[in-house]
């Protein structure tokens, strides 16, 4: 009997030991859809053995899961505390992970998060050394530092200089018009496409058939040239010419509407070479409410077909891709399907290249 019992509580010992490692073994395997949720809930109970002390632990298993994954390791980790009753943290492991870029942006963002929650000044502490930093929520949080530093000041042009900091280091739309238009309101000009690195200007040729939305899955010359702008090509009408088309607009809105006239169901093509200076890895940032397709250097990157879902947003989509060095070829297809409704007019698309970090890539063209 005794040595039942001792059997017994080893087993319980055992199990709370594995039943830590299942958990988060059930958590990494979490598919899409919610597979893997019946796991997860089976081993949830080794929760009660766990203490702030394996809170380190769970975070760094955020690096390893999905956003479902995500997902249950926050309510672990809240639950946890709630369970311990504790009120000491590991501060130190926590701001270590925030600290250590080589985790996922998503953890660090948790880690601070439940830093800042739990111990405010500490994380605050944090805040300044985020203007630089990966994870762009995180930068986020340090820029709007630097812009309510800026507006403390009295002097003008300490003002000026801070605000031009601040958005030397924005990469959030928001808080770069917020930089622009209190550098304005303190009598500085500033370029705002420039300072984005919106593609401005764009050779552009249509239009082309989109009966049906057709037009989408169709591949018209344009995309099947390796030197599309070479040549002229036969449209919805007969043969077109390609032509220059530039835009004004403060946030790079190249609108098809004005080289092509207000028409339905058809699409066009937009070509643009961009010049970089070496090879590197990039992000394509892309925004529009029609169905848009993307490819560069006759790669496809991309294809989005879906018509007038909200409004065109700066960054709305975010792509990896490659910039080789010297001349790349950037051709956008863009779509207009039937409807007539007023909020269907709009036919249009911005785009900007940028390094991971959204600071544009800047190109002599």
């Amino acid at each position: 009997m005794i040595k039942f019992s001792f059997i017994f509580l080893c087993g319980i010992t055992l199990h709370s030991l594995w039943g830590k490692d299942n958990l988060l073994e059930a958590i990494a395997q979490l598919g899409p859809k919610g597979g893997g949720n019946e796991d997860v809930v089976k081993h949830w109970i080794s929760l009660k053995q766990m203490s702030s002390a394996d809170i380190p632990i769970l975070l760094k298993a955020m690096n390893q899961a999905n956003d479902l994954g995500d997902n249950w390791i926050r309510a672990a980790l809240f639950e946890i505390l709630e369970n311990s009753g504790e009120n000491a943290l590991p501060e130190d492991e926590i701001v270590k992970i925030i600290k250590d870029h080589q985790n996922e942006g998503s953890t660090r963002r948790t880690a601070f998060d439940f830093l800042l929650s739990h111990s405010s000044q500490v994380a605050q502490s944090l805040v300044p050394t985020f203007i630089d930093d990966p994870e762009p929520t995180l930068r986020r949080e340090g820029v709007h530092l630097l812009l309510e530093q800026a507006k403390a000041l009295e002097k003008k042009d300490q003002s000026v200089e801070a605000y031009e900091y601040a958005l030397g280091k924005a990469r959030d739309v928001d808080q770069i018009e917020k930089a622009c238009d209190s550098l304005e309101e303190l009598g500085k000009s500033i370029d705002l496409p420039k300072v984005m690195g919106f593609i401005t200007t764009w050779e552009v040729i249509g239009p082309f058939d989109n009966n049906l939305r057709k037009g989408f899955g169709k591949a018209f010359t344009p995309e099947k040239e390796a030197n599309p702008r070479s040549i002229n090509h036969e449209g919805k009408n007969g043969l077109l010419k390609w032509q220059t088309s530039s835009t004004a607009d403060r946030l790079g809105l190249l609108d098809l509407n004005q080289p092509f006239g207000h028409i339905k169901e058809v699409l066009c093509y937009a070509y643009h070479e961009f010049e970089a200076s070496m090879d590197q890895s990039v992000h394509f940032r892309i925004g529009s409410k029609n169905a848009w397709k993307l490819w560069v250097n006759n790669e496809l990157i991309f294809a989005r077909d879906e018509y007038h879902r909200g409004g065109t947003r700066v960054d709305q989509f975010v792509l990896d891709g490659r910039l080789k060095k010297g001349k790349n070829k950037i051709l956008v297809k863009v779509c207009q399907n039937e409807q007539t409704e007023s909020w269907t007019k709009q036919w249009e698309f911005c785009f900007r290249v940028t390094d991971k970090s959204g600071t544009p890539i800047p190109s002599p063209n």
